[in-house]
């Protein structure tokens, strides 16, 4: 009779050992996939403004896809030069607006043009992907947006250097973000917005919460929701609501690859980096400056591309909402103050750097 027990036992745990050890070969291979998928998709990349022979081995590096940009471009460079972004690594997806002639002019910026389908690009990630495996291996890289501004405990004081010798320091290896609406206070067509302003001095308020926060497997990815689009647009849905974790900044490896955005990364260790609202590990918040004026315009050309959602028509009725030209503003909504209002609300974390 025991040792029956003992045989029950030792297969009992055989499936789960066995399932765990197929999960992760699935996933390096998931990971080699999405690796390959960049090297193939650098053939859609025309290079207009290449000065990456310029990096230095410390370089902090900045890497963004954009469309029809300009009016955003001069505060975001700005705003990430203050920081200390050495270099700017930009594809631009076919604007004609003038956002790529503007990037090609700027001394710390290597531009690079496709016309290709944003989308087929896993929204962009494939082209940044074999920027990142060119140039990134090895340095502090940042991917963000055009209209995502990072902010993080210290950051009109202390320089990204700063931050990243810190995240160094505890072995921390990437800097985790909450992606924050910001909104006016009326209508978004009243968002007044002219090339070269300071789109924080327009979009002054956000919804602290609540969020929801989960793990997802077999990646263990975080999954995180809620804020003012949750609230307005996805009320009856919220499953449908925008993503909010994001993981920008990362000490680059060429193996490492972002899987859907910079919501989540492979290999999977490296989504742990973050652990959401009212975690531990130091962190900070994305400034989302989506909502200027300029939105209702730019939705119904996005919402007519069908380029920014997988399932383009299961969104038909959130581009419509912003269309509308609704109010964001509510009863909840606070006034945005700085980032220790921020770690103060649980939204980052200085995890002890002070």
């Amino acid at each position: 009779m025991p040792q029956g027990g003992r045989q029950a036992g030792h297969w009992g745990q055989m499936p789960q050992t066995l399932t765990s050890a197929w999960q992760a070969y699935r996933l390096r291979w998931k990971r080699r996939r999405l690796l390959l998928r960049a090297v193939a998709k650098r053939g859609e990349l025309i290079p207009v403004a290449d000065r990456s022979a310029d990096i230095a081995p410390d370089d902090i590096l900045c890497f963004s896809t954009m469309r029809n940009e300009v009016a955003r471009l001069p505060h975001f460079l700005a705003h990430y030069r203050s920081l200390g972004v050495a270099w700017f690594l930009i594809v631009d997806n076919a604007s004609d607006d003038g956002t790529a002639e503007y990037l090609a002019l700027q001394p710390d910026v290597s531009l690079w043009t496709t016309p290709a389908s944003y989308k087929a690009a896993r929204f962009g990630v494939d082209w940044l992907g074999w920027l990142m495996i060119r140039h990134g291996h090895g340095h502090w890289c940042l991917t963000v947006d055009a209209d995502e501004l990072l902010i993080y405990p210290h950051w009109q004081t202390r320089p990204l250097s700063a931050l990243t010798a810190r995240l160094d320091a505890v072995g921390q290896m990437g800097l985790g973000a909450l992606m924050l609406d910001l909104y006016p206070e009326g209508r978004l067509s009243e968002a007044r917005f002219k090339p070269g302003d300071n789109p924080l001095d327009t979009l002054t308020w956000f919804d602290p919460g609540p969020h929801t926060r989960q793990r997802q497997q077999p990646m263990d990815n975080l999954w995180v929701q809620g804020g003012a689009r949750a609230r307005v647009f996805f009320a009856n849905d919220p499953g449908r609501a925008p993503t909010l974790n994001k993981i920008p900044l990362v000490r680059w490896n060429r193996r490492y690859a972002y899987v859907n955005s910079t919501h989540a990364m492979l290999p999977p260790h490296l989504n742990r980096l973050y652990d959401g609202p009212g975690g531990d590990a130091l962190s900070g918040v994305l400034l989302h400056t989506k909502f200027l004026g300029i939105v209702v315009a730019r939705s119904r050309e996005e919402k007519a591309r069908g380029e920014h959602f997988a399932s383009a028509d299961r969104y038909g009725d959130y581009y419509d909402a912003v269309i509308a030209d609704p109010v964001l503003h509510g009863a909840a909504s606070l006034r945005l103050e700085g980032w220790q209002q921020l770690e103060a609300l649980g939204l980052m974390s200085r995890s002890g750097w002070t």
